[in-house]
């Protein structure tokens, strides 16, 4: 019963630590895992790890081939687009509530969290996981303005599998609005709830066309069929 335990406990450590370097990008898409190296890495034995591997399998985080190995997983570009259908429907009714309902505070902490996100959305390095995690918040702080629990829950679900695809830089544009988070706050602050929700609508489908170019290399990489995956993925 204590070995039960102690190895469910290591599997929930090394499930936390794994999760935490996907979504960093320090385990970039594409990245081959390998099971024998990370139970030295971390002092345990395969079968915790293993456990950990599996849990990040099931949440879409990782994918594994017979005989091929465990990577971070490569979407398809069918997943990524019926993943963006999917965040549409909800971050719509989220926006469309918060405009509804939100308080004045909600509405103050939306502004000045959006000039935030915009003033580091072309950053890198450190800069760029901070942004990544304020994009998430910015997000976030929409959906509790609209008070909905549900929604929250189920919006903050859909944006874990989103933030590794986010971790990939994207090809340089010109044509991208520097303010356009601090654009979509103020027309939820100050719009009416249809105004909002077609805003966010516009929003998440630029977010769809930006994720598209940041993985079309990985795409063609899935494509190629492997039998064994790289030991890593040059983009």
């Amino acid at each position: 019963m204590k070995e039960t335990l102690a190895t469910a406990s290591l599997s929930a450590e090394a499930y936390i630590i794994l999760r935490e370097r996907i979504l960093r990008g320090e385990l970039p898409i594409g990245q081959v895992v390998s099971r024998r190296k990370i139970a030295v890495e971390l002092g345990m034995s395969m079968l915790p790890v293993s456990e950990a591997l599996q849990r990040l399998e099931l949440e879409g985080l990782l994918e594994s081939r017979p005989r091929a190995g465990t990577r971070v997983k490569i979407p398809t570009e069918d997943e990524v687009r019926g993943h963006y259908v999917v965040r549409e429907a909800l971050e719509v009714q989220a926006a469309k509530l918060f405009a509804e309902v939100a308080s004045a505070s909600e509405r103050a902490e939306l502004q000045k969290l959006a000039a935030r996100v915009d003033a580091l959305s072309t950053k890198t390095g450190k800069d760029r996981f901070l942004y990544l995690s304020l994009h998430e918040k910015l997000h976030r702080r929409i959906a509790e303005g609209g008070h909905c629990q549900p929604l929250c829950d189920a919006i903050e679900k859909n944006q874990v599998l989103a933030s590794t695809w986010l971790c990939v830089p994207r090809p340089k544009t010109t044509d991208e609005p520097p303010r356009r988070h601090q654009d979509l706050a103020a027309i939820l602050c100050n719009e009416s709830s249809k105004t909002a929700a077609e805003a966010m609508r516009k929003h998440v489908q630029n977010a769809l066309k930006n994720t598209l170019a940041r993985l079309e290399s990985y795409f063609q990489i899935r494509e190629t069929g492997k039998s064994v995956f790289a030991r890593s993925v040059k983009h």
